[in-house]
């Protein structure tokens, strides 16, 4: 399906035939070079009372990346979101997001909590509060939307999959076959979202956590040790969340271990 938000076209993976009031929407958001498609592979594991709706965020998959960097904001994407939802009729729903994606879930939670019944995020940051280490990933990430701009997307996919963040995700039978996927992305809308989304531009959302009431399931992957430690911290801050860490994973859940990413979330959908 495609929706107009802002005359930029964005790309929808929803079964319109299965898509009603009487279900509740779960809407997944990918991860940065990710896109809708990366979440198919439990549409039909999920409990018949829930309808999945998949966006390709902005500068990602067969939704357009335009050239001013304003669009590609966090302000911008929770508006972006909003939008998409409104034209769906979309009036409360479960927020799932995986890291970059994730981190636009807790942002759009905060702007709308009336709007969500309950949250699962894999692999995601509230953000960084010392404004010394904000700083210095937001030099980072303009470092590397330049290198995208200089090199081209297919060379920056070969330099961002081999950072030690994804080490276990190479070990992947399909690896290859993802880096190929992830070449077809735009290099305006990879280095635009790097320079306008960075995890160092992005309010600290660390102090509100308590504010949300609503139901959260955070996972990740144990040999993942930074996110298993946010995710640590982020329960310890949350009034209803239950934590998963998964043996033998890394950063990427639901790529490397996606039986056991559907049994939790299966698990966490069916307890609400």
């Amino acid at each position: 399906m495609k929706l107009k938000v802002d005359n930029i076209q964005f790309n929808l993976l929803i079964n319109e035939s299965d898509f009603n009031n009487e279900k509740t929407p779960i809407v997944f958001l990918h991860g940065f070079t990710g896109r809708a498609a990366d979440w198919q592979f439990i549409f039909n594991k999920i409990p018949p009372k829930f309808s999945p709706v998949a966006i390709d965020l902005i500068g990602h998959g067969k939704t357009e990346s335009p050239a001013n960097p304003d669009y590609y904001s966090c302000h911008a994407i929770v508006h972006q979101i909003d939008s998409i939802l409104d034209q769906l009729n979309i009036k409360k729903f479960i927020i799932t997001g995986y890291s970059m994606g994730g981190r636009a879930a807790l942002a759009y939670s905060f702007k709308n909590p009336q709007k969500i019944k309950a949250a699962i995020l894999e692999s995601t940051s509230p953000g960084i509060e010392d404004f010394r280490l904000k700083k210095e990933r937001v030099e980072f990430d303009f470092l590397l939307s330049d290198k995208i701009k200089k090199e081209g997307v297919e060379s920056f996919i070969e330099y961002w999959f081999n950072i030690p963040l994804f080490e276990s995700l190479k070990k992947h039978p399909y690896f290859g076959d993802e880096k190929k996927l992830r070449n077809q992305n735009s290099t305006t809308g990879l280095a635009n979202i790097l320079s306008s989304f960075s995890t160092g531009l992005m309010p600290s959302l660390w102090e509100k956590l308590p504010q949300l009431k609503f139901p959260v399931l955070l996972l990740n992957g144990e040999l993942d040790e930074k996110y298993t430690d946010i995710n640590n911290e982020m329960k310890n801050k949350l009034s209803n969340a239950t934590h998963k860490s998964i043996s033998e994973c890394g950063h990427n859940v639901h790529l490397e271990k996606p039986e056991l990413f559907t049994k939790f979330v299966v698990e966490f959908l069916n307890s609400l």
